[in-house]
């Protein structure tokens, strides 16, 4: 039994909806420097987690104030549930933009984060219908207005938590992934041509073997953003790109050349011995 299966995964009906939200929020990013910025490219780590602590701080700083704080802490206190919810709109945007690019490889993802969408946007909500109490002068149910955001908040944090811990999203891909520390055979020198890619298992673990120019390199398989089949993706001016959301790496050192990815691609050492092409682990 998987214990890290919460209810909300079985609910398919999510799924058509999702589907197509999330393909259109790919179509209006694609790999571009906005969807680099959304992902973390330049950061070399998603981005949405650190704006949702921008958000979710300011507006537990408010709440405290306002309960905690007294009269004097009441000006303090309006201010940061607007800066809360200044920072929301980008967070919110890394956060469609992390959740789209859960295809084509989990359903449990997609579910999950359109309810993880749906907890933040009624925070949202309910903060934007405090700040506005708050300036109409009725103090009180803006207390309670952000006191209720803070929970729908809470409550979509907590599936957030969810997807990154127990769902992977964001997280390198390769993170447990063993290669060979040893000179490994992997395949014979002969069955790789020039400018073409093979998928080799090596220890349970898939290598991507390419030639370029002659030359023979090898990086992990498994795309680090998502998990997509590097094999299955094209060779291109000394590049792989991946299938699915195509982060484009490096095949001499398996460097970033463009994202959404925002983490390196690891790279194995190769070499030619007796008519094989051997790889492993740089030491």
């Amino acid at each position: 039994m998987d214990t890290q299966r919460l209810p909300v995964e079985r609910f398919a009906a999510a799924d058509k909806p999702a589907k197509w939200i999330g393909k259109r929020i790919r179509n209006l990013t694609k790999p571009t420097k906005v969807k680099e910025a959304l992902s973390g490219t330049w950061l070399g780590h998603p981005v949405h987690p650190l704006l949702t602590d921008v958000s979710i701080g300011t507006w537990t700083s408010a709440v405290l104030l306002d309960w905690l704080g007294g009269d004097d802490a009441e000006p303090g206190a309006d201010r940061l549930v607007l800066a809360g919810l200044a920072a929301s709109a980008p967070t919110i945007a890394a956060g469609w933009n992390d959740w789209a690019d859960a295809e084509p490889a989990s359903d449990a993802v997609r579910r999950v984060g359109l309810v993880h969408a749906a907890f933040n946007a009624t925070g949202v909500a309910l903060m934007a219908s405090s700040l506005a109490a708050r300036a109409a002068g009725d103090r009180g149910r803006g207390r309670l207005l952000a006191l209720v955001g803070i929970g729908a908040v809470t409550g979509g944090g907590w599936l957030g938590g969810h997807l990154t811990y127990a769902k992977a999203v964001g997280v390198d891909q390769t993170v447990f992934e063993r290669y060979p520390e040893d000179w490994t055979p992997a395949l014979a020198d002969a069955a790789l041509g020039e400018a073409e890619s093979r998928k080799v298992e090596l220890n349970g673990v898939d290598i991507l073997l390419a030639r370029w120019h002659g030359e023979v390199y090898a990086l992990a398989n498994t795309c680090v953003h998502r998990g997509g089949p590097l094999d299955e993706g094209e060779l291109n001016d000394g590049c792989v790109t991946c299938p699915w959301h195509q982060s484009t790496f490096r095949l001499s050192d398996g460097q970033l050349e463009r994202g959404p990815g925002p983490y390196p691609q690891p790279s194995l050492e190769t070499r030619i011995k007796d008519g094989s092409i051997e790889v492993r682990v740089p030491p």
